[in-house]
């Protein structure tokens, strides 16, 4: 049985948010288009063990598509993809900004990071019991009394200027062969400014001034939430750290290697400041 917590609602159509590992499932409509499965129950076939997840619509507005219409929203994950069926499709979590509307994909993501807190929080970590959802955002552990709430990787991005000219650089761990922006996890202790001065010191070996706040965005992959900043050169020469750092150099508008895709904050950054070069 379900907890009070995932009690269908008689009669009442749900937002649909159904996983299987990272890939979502979304469903095909005659246009072309994609959207999210909006049904009174799920479509698929949920096991006892599938727990369903009530998920708050995020505020306006992200969460405009869904105050267009009733609807409570769901998210569970599944064992295995939906195959074979010419309604539905899995996509990649990521793959799914350029196919949904950009307040559904931010709620697939917030739907994400759900799953994955759940699924790596199932036994307690003081004395090893099983922990039991005791709201939609908390567990708590079902002998010592421990809660826990779902917790955010904080990291900073930014885009430093140089005359004319911006830093870009190319980390190990990107897949494609583009170039984007210095980045890092805040550590502990840290503000948000000490952070991004000690991971251009670390990762390039140069130099900042005039750290300003741009922007921030949520960054399911699994868990994060990167604040974005634009700051200015003072000195130094590059020095890449090779362990993190495969290339990195200054670029100006003319000569821009490939740069991340749009779904991306530092893809955000560089476009603030290709617009800035054209006023």
């Amino acid at each position: 049985m379900y907890d009070f917590f995932c009690i269908f609602a008689p009669n009442m159509k749900k937002y649909w948010f159904i996983f299987c590992k990272t890939d979502l499932l979304l469903e095909k409509l005659a246009d072309g288009t994609y959207t999210i499965p909006y049904e009174e129950e799920p479509p698929v076939e949920v096991k006892e063990w599938n727990t369903i997840h009530n998920i708050t619509p995020l505020p306006s507005p992200y969460g405009s598509l869904f105050q267009m219409r009733d609807g409570e929203i769901k998210t569970l994950r599944i064992d295995a993809p939906v195959t074979g069926n010419e309604r539905y499709e899995m996509c990649p979590l990521r793959a799914s900004y350029f196919k949904l509307p950009l307040d559904v994909y931010l709620t697939a993501g917030k739907c994400q990071e759900i799953l994955y807190w759940d699924y790596n929080t199932k036994y307690c970590g003081v004395c090893g019991s099983p922990m039991k959802l005791h709201t939609d955002i908390s567990k708590r552990c079902t002998s010592c009394g421990k809660e826990v709430w779902p917790q955010l990787a904080i990291a900073i991005i930014v885009l430093i200027h140089k005359d004319d000219e911006v830093l870009l650089v190319h980390a190990n761990n990107f897949k494609r062969d583009y170039y984007g922006l210095v980045a890092g996890f805040v550590e502990t202790g840290e503000t948000l400014e000490q952070a991004v001065e000690r991971e251009v010191a670390e990762e390039v070996g140069l130099k900042i001034r005039n750290i300003r706040y741009f922007d921030s965005q949520p960054w399911p992959y699994p868990c994060g939430l990167m604040v974005g900043f634009h700051a200015d050169y003072v000195s130094g020469e590059i020095h890449l750290q090779r362990s993190e750092i495969a290339a990195g150099g200054w670029y100006g508008r003319n000569n821009l290697p490939n740069i991340p895709e749009k779904l991306s904050i530092a893809r955000r950054l560089i476009d603030d400041w290709l617009c800035a070069q054209t006023e």
